[in-house]
């Protein structure tokens, strides 16, 4: 997947520039509406050389930097980390958001305290899809062993909601949405698109979201909508 654009500029909602990295990949691939574990590489060093040119184009105008990657931010190598240390104290980045899955959040802890270390404030998001646990473990295969927002929200600041797929109602998408405000700092909801995986978009769902659910949370500062995957300009 080396056609993919990897860097962009986001101007509106919590302006940053984001980064779409490669990591040794995503160490759950068992979601069943996602293939975006694909972008990976076994080769630490080919990572490396990807990543250092991606990082290249981070300007610092912001002084925020958003790193993505097929994964978690463990499944990123050694030297990849360290530069992104390097390219935040050189572009004076004071805040920087990576994401994880929800069985490294043990390790979100020694993440904040590596960039704390360097005056650079850590920001984790997590994907949890949607609060409906039952819907989520049976339905999407997502992995997450536990019921509560609260204790999601223990480990990570923002969250990521799957919307657009069947079964959805108006009713549950905008609950996962005022949970997710609730809980967390910001919520970023990702409309299905098409993809290699078992999960198809539902045409009637995203009607839906576009017409009920969309106007009452396009304008709101705390809530990103990607209608598109690539709606952040990488990927």
């Amino acid at each position: 997947m080396s056609d993919l654009e990897r860097y962009s500029v986001i101007k509106e909602k919590n302006p940053r520039e984001i980064v779409l990295l490669r990591g040794f990949g995503c160490t759950w691939r068992r979601c069943r509406f996602c293939d975006y574990h694909l972008d990976f590489c076994k080769d630490a060093a080919a990572n490396f050389a990807l990543n250092k040119e991606v990082l290249s184009h981070v300007t610092g105008e912001s002084g925020v930097l958003e790193v993505i990657n097929s994964g978690s931010f463990c499944d990123l190598d050694d030297d990849t980390m360290q530069e992104i240390c390097r390219i935040c104290t050189e572009r004076q980045i004071h805040q920087i958001h990576f994401e994880c899955y929800w069985k490294h959040r043990s390790l979100t802890g020694s993440l904040r305290q590596r960039f704390s270390s360097i005056g650079v404030k850590a920001v984790i998001k997590t994907g949890v899809e949607t609060f409906d646990a039952l819907f989520r473990e049976c339905y999407l295969d997502k992995g997450i062993d536990t019921d509560s927002p609260e204790e999601i929200a223990a480990y990570f600041d923002e969250v990521c909601l799957l919307q657009g797929i069947p079964g959805q109602t108006e009713q549950s998408m905008r609950h996962d949405i005022e949970t997710g405000l609730q809980y967390f700092k910001r919520v970023c909801v990702n409309i299905m698109t098409p993809n290699t995986s078992h999960i198809k978009p539902d045409p009637t769902v995203i009607r839906v979201f576009r017409e009920r659910v969309y106007p009452l949370y396009r304008d709101n500062p705390r809530v990103d909508i990607l209608m598109q995957n690539t709606d952040f300009g990488v990927g």
